[in-house]
């Protein structure tokens, strides 16, 4: 099937088959890595990306199901050489471990604060709750949430 959809803000056009899943057109047909490949069941997070500024699992989603749709990956949130707000508190607050997680933590967070600017402790802890970490407690990651709504706020 002929797909066509927009992805990090470029418009795409490209073949693929009509049950492949987002992620492993993304991965291996975009060569876009940084949705990682983990459970395949939609549990752990490590896949999110956004549709129309939504998470979603792309482990979950067929690629034909982001036609005339919008999706951004981690790779589509810097401009240039400038990280996005979350990225920037992520590194600055030493939220990243190993970093498998990392890319699906950012996209939730982003997709938070795009909804809610202001959120308390509750509200980022609720909005990564379908992200698994197996290196931290959460604690730098829910920090580095709460700084970056202070950096987009500023």
């Amino acid at each position: 099937m002929r797909l066509s959809f927009r992805l990090n803000g470029r418009n795409v056009e490209h073949d693929v088959p009509v049950n492949r899943t987002l992620l492993d057109f993304l991965r291996d047909d975009l060569d876009l890595l940084g949705a990682n490949k983990a459970c395949e069941s939609g549990d752990c997070g490590c896949c999110i990306v956004l549709r129309d500024g939504a998470p979603v699992c792309s482990c979950l989603m067929l690629a034909v199901d982001a036609a005339g749709r919008e999706v951004t990956t981690i790779e589509g949130l810097a401009n240039g050489d400038e990280l996005h707000p979350v990225q920037r508190a992520f590194v600055e607050r030493w939220a990243i471990q190993c970093g498998f997680c990392t890319p699906g933590m950012v996209m939730s967070a982003v997709a938070l604060l795009a909804a809610n600017p202001h959120p308390t402790e509750g509200d980022v802890r609720e909005a990564l709750a379908g992200n698994l970490c197996r290196c931290t407690g959460y604690a730098k990651i829910v920090e580095a949430v709460q700084y970056a709504a202070e950096l987009l706020s500023a």
